[in-house]
């Protein structure tokens, strides 16, 4: 039992190293002085992110600060030979814990263990597609809602009779990234189209997964390379919507990246908000193509083709959900449309930097 709990010490002790949980604490504390400060509430927005920041690390660094702790007192319990049942299910409760905690060692990736940013927009299929991209709308929110994750919509375009034509996701909360990623690219719905009755359809949307930066100079951006045009905002915004020039398109220039929000009447607002996803568009372009500077970045990441799609969800003629990357599968559509995708999440990752 002895060496168990030894084998368990050590295990803990290498994946804190790994996850560089000692750099995470002095975080935490640097972020808690900032917050006693009364002066940072000033800047509520900034103030509120170094509080979402705060509670995603104190998760993962109190998971495993608690295990050490219980693998410590297991080592002392095993001294006390009277308690060998007791302590054998403590040590059995430990190890399923250590378990489900190393998944976190998947999470190597330099933007893995933040934020992600969803960029959802219909493809080809007309209403059906953006009716279909609605519901994956909805299946990353419920994701997000059982994974015990934050998800805001930041802009959404509204189809003309059904549906979104784009809709971007902001989800926070530990590792968010690093789960997601495997997300990026094309989805394919078949089934009996609710537009045209007794007709089968096919749909596409595409799903980009994007790093959410937790500080800007992660991507320095040089005034020259943007130009930002403002005009008046359009479709389903509420009221006001169409009296103010408060929609930001920010392009950069040198790779004809474009971000456009629209959603807030607040025109600084809509900016900050493209400034941050045009930061993360290109945070995600320099892992595509390898390269060490934005300077070096050859243009915007092409769309993944129609029909070359990284999973299919069949609901006519019969039902199944697969990946053709991983070769997951289930037959019970509705629950993966509810949001219960860790299945496919895992698998994903289960490639490791092959799977990239």
């Amino acid at each position: 039992m002895e060496k168990q709990i030894k084998r368990i010490s050590d295990e803990i002790t290498e994946a804190w190293q790994r996850l560089d949980l000692t750099a995470r604490q002095t975080e935490i504390a640097q972020l808690e002085r900032e917050l006693a400060d009364a002066a940072v509430w000033q800047d509520n927005t900034a103030a509120q992110e170094k509080s979402r920041r705060l509670a995603d690390l104190k998760k993962v660094v109190d998971a495993w600060a608690a295990l050490r702790d219980q693998v410590d007192d297991l080592a002392e319990l095993a001294q006390d030979a009277s308690l060998a049942e007791e302590l054998a299910e403590q040590v059995a409760a430990a190890e399923s814990e250590l378990a489900e905690l190393k998944k976190q060692l998947r999470f190597q990736g330099p933007y893995d263990a933040g934020g992600a940013i969803l960029r959802l927009s219909a493809g080809a299929g007309g209403d059906d597609a953006q009716d279909w991209t609605e519901m994956l709308e909805r299946m990353y929110l419920r994701w997000a809602e059982k994974s015990d994750h934050t998800a805001r919509i930041v802009e959404r375009s509204a189809g003309e009779t059904a549906g979104v034509k784009t809709s971007v996701i902001e989800v926070t909360g530990p590792f968010a990234y690093g789960k997601l990623r495997g997300e990026n690219g094309v989805h394919r719905l078949v089934r009996l189209s609710p537009f045209n009755a007794e007709s089968r359809e096919t749909s596409f949307a595409r799903v980009e997964v994007l790093p959410l930066l937790e500080r800007p100079e992660a991507v320095p951006l040089n005034e020259k390379d943007l130009r930002i045009d403002v005009y008046r905002s359009s479709g389903h915004g509420g009221q006001s919507v169409n009296t103010t020039d408060s929609a930001v398109r920010v392009t950069h220039l040198p790779t004809g990246t474009t971000v456009a929000i629209q959603n807030e009447k607040s025109q600084l607002k809509n900016k900050e908000e493209a400034l941050k996803i045009l930061r993360s568009k290109l945070a995600a372009l320099q892992m595509e193509q390898h390269a060490e500077n934005i300077a070096e970045l050859k243009g915007e990441a092409k769309s993944a083709a129609w029909g070359q799609q990284i999973r299919n969800y069949v609901l006519h003629p019969y039902k199944l959900v697969k990946d053709t990357r991983t070769g997951q599968e289930t037959a019970n559509v509705e629950k993966v449309l509810s949001g219960e995708i860790d299945e496919f999440i895992d698998a994903y990752l289960e490639l490791g930097d092959d799977g990239r």
